[in-house]
């Protein structure tokens, strides 16, 4: 499989991919059905998935299928306003209050001695 006609040709990101998981056990078999995703999907949006997991430092299959399905779906990482019922609305903002931790703090370095 690694040294066979079809991976000569392969783009530079299922390259780079394919060296990274041919160094652990299993690896093999995650290129293969990463490289089987271009049967079902289009093969520049599994690219691009692979060059997303692989910018991420995550080069495996499962962030692969991950990336591709939030690509084909449109969905993004940046955060959404979500609508929270009237009631799970907070009545009463929490206040920060720093004092309390030095206080807990306190405590804990008198148990130590």
């Amino acid at each position: 499989m690694r040294n066979g006609a079809p991976f000569v040709e392969m783009p530079d990101g299922f390259r780079r991919i394919q060296s990274h998981l041919l160094k652990r056990k299993g690896g093999d078999r995650e290129m293969v059905e990463i490289l089987s995703l271009v049967l079902q999907h289009d093969e520049q949006a599994v690219l691009c998935a692979v060059e997303l997991a692989l910018d991420a430092g995550v080069p495996t299959k499962t962030h692969v299928l991950n990336l591709l399905h939030r690509l084909i779906d449109g969905k993004t990482d940046k955060d959404q306003e979500i609508d929270i019922p009237e009631a799970l609305a907070l009545k009463r903002e929490p206040k920060a209050n720093v004092a309390r931790y030095d206080t807990l703090r306190r405590k804990e370095a008198a148990r130590a001695s």
